[in-house]
C-alpha cells in the first residue's frame, strides 16, 4: 500500500507541474472591483509569487488566482517560484534573494516560516521592492503592505464544533501538528485545541504534541504510529493541512480504523473528497485558495498604482460535510480551478 501511495503521489506532483490548463475566469478567481481594464494605461509590471511551496495541489489553485488578476488587471507579468518542499526554509530564503537581485516591481510571498522569513522581506522592502504576505503571517508585519489569507484560528474552531457534533461531544481525540514555524497551520492547531477545551469537557486530547511533517509520506509514517499506539482509545483525529490529510487517510485504512475514527481534514484533495463520498473522512475545513492569490495580485498592483489598500483582506473559511458538499458553493470550493 505504501509503495502503491507513493508512486501515486510522484505522478500526481510531474503532473501538476506539466503546464497551464488555462487560467480561470474572473468569477472563479473572486474577482474584486478596480482591475480590468487599467492595462493600456500602465507600464507592465513583473509580480514574483512565491508560494510555501509547489508540491501540493493548493498552491496550483493559489497560482491560478494569481494569473487570472494579471491578466484582469492588464500589463502584468506572473514570475511564480518557491521551494519545492514546505520545509525549505534556505530554498525560499533564496528565492527571495533572486528576485530581488533581479530588481521585480514586487513580491506577493507566503512565507513557510514565520520568524526565518523576516529579514528577506525587510531586505526587499529596504531595496524598494514592496511585499504582500499571503496564507500566512510573519511574526513581524510592520514592514508588509498587506496580509491576505484565511482566519486560520476560525478554521480550526470549525473543525473542532464538527468533531465535537460528530462524537457526540464525548471521546478522545488526536491532532497531528503540520510543521513548527508555519504560522497557518500553528493557527490552526491552537484554533482545534483551545475550541475543544474551553466548549466540550467530555472530550480528551490523547495526543496533540506530534508533527506529521510537510509530505504525504511523512504524515503517513507518523499517523500510523499515533494511531497505533492509541488503536483502542482513538474516536477523531483532526488533520491541520492536505499533505498531512492525505497521509492520514492511507494510515486510517492501514490500521483498519476507517469508518470507526471520524476523520476531519482541513484542504481538500481528489483522494479526500472521494473518502468523503466512502465514509472515510467525516469533513474538511476549506479555505480559497484561487481567491487568495487573485487577492494578493490585485492588492500589491493596485499599491503600486497609487491605491490605497486594506492592511488585511479575509479570504473565507467554510466546512464541507457529506451533506453539503454536492452544493455548488462546497463542489466549487472542494474543486477549485488550478494553473
Amino acid at each position: 500500500m505504501r509503495h502503491l501511495f507513493a508512486s501515486l503521489f510522484c505522478l500526481v506532483t510531474l503532473a501538476g507541474c506539466s503546464g497551464n490548463s488555462g487560467a480561470p475566469n474572473a468569477a472563479s478567481a473572486g474577482k474584486s472591483s478596480g482591475g480590468a481594464d487599467q492595462g493600456s494605461s500602465h507600464k507592465k509590471l513583473r509580480i514574483a509569487v512565491i508560494p510555501k511551496g509547489t508540491t501540493h495541489i493548493f498552491w496550483k489553485s493559489v497560482h491560478a488566482g494569481a494569473v487570472a488578476a494579471a491578466k484582469d488587471l492588464g500589463d502584468v507579468e506572473i514570475l511564480w517560484k518557491g521551494p519545492l518542499l514546505e520545509n525549505d526554509r534556505d530554498g525560499q530564503i533564496n528565492v527571495v534573494q533572486d528576485f530581488v537581485a533581479n530588481k521585480v516591481d514586487a513580491i506577493c510571498l507566503a512565507p513557510l516560516d514565520k520568524q526565518a522569513m523576516i529579514g528577506p522581506v525587510n531586505d526587499s522592502v529596504e531595496a524598494g521592492i514592496p511585499v504582500v504576505i499571503f496564507d500566512s503571517a510573519l511574526q513581524d508585519e510592520s514592514k508588509i503592505l498587506s496580509y491576505i489569507a484565511t482566519d486560520n484560528r476560525k478554521g480550526g474552531e470549525l473543525a473542532a464544533h464538527h468533531m465535537a457534533k460528530l462524537l457526540g461531544e464525548k471521546g478522545n481525540v488526536i491532532l497531528l501538528r503540520y510543521n513548527a514555524g508555519s504560522e497557518s497551520t500553528e493557527q490552526r492547531e491552537e484554533g482545534f485545541l483551545e475550541t475543544l477545551k474551553a466548549n466540550y469537557p467530555q472530550i480528551e486530547v490523547i495526543s496533540s504534541k506530534e508533527y506529521a511533517g510537510t509530505t504525504p509520506e511523512m504524515s503517513l509514517d507518523k499517523a500510523t504510529q499515533v494511531l497505533t499506539n492509541f488503536k483502542d482509545k482513538v474516536d477523531g483525529i483532526f488533520a491541520v493541512c492536505e499533505p498531512n490529510a492525505n497521509g492520514i487517510l492511507i494510515a486510517l485504512k492501514e490500521t483498519q480504523l476507517v469508518g470507526k475514527v471520524k476523520f476531519v481534514a482541513f484542504d481538500s484533495s481528489e483522494d479526500l473528497i472521494r473518502a468523503m463520498s466512502d465514509g472515510a473522512c467525516h469533513g474538511i475545513v476549506l479555505q480559497d485558495p484561487v481567491t487568495m492569490g487573485y487577492q494578493s495580485v490585485q492588492a500589491i498592483v493596485k499599491s503600486l498604482r497609487g491605491e490605497t489598500i486594506e492592511k488585511r483582506i479575509g479570504t473565507g473559511e467554510f466546512l464541507a460535510t457529506p451533506e453539503n458538499m454536492k452544493t455548488p458553493e462546497m463542489d466549487k470550493l472542494l474543486n477549485p480551478d488550478r494553473f
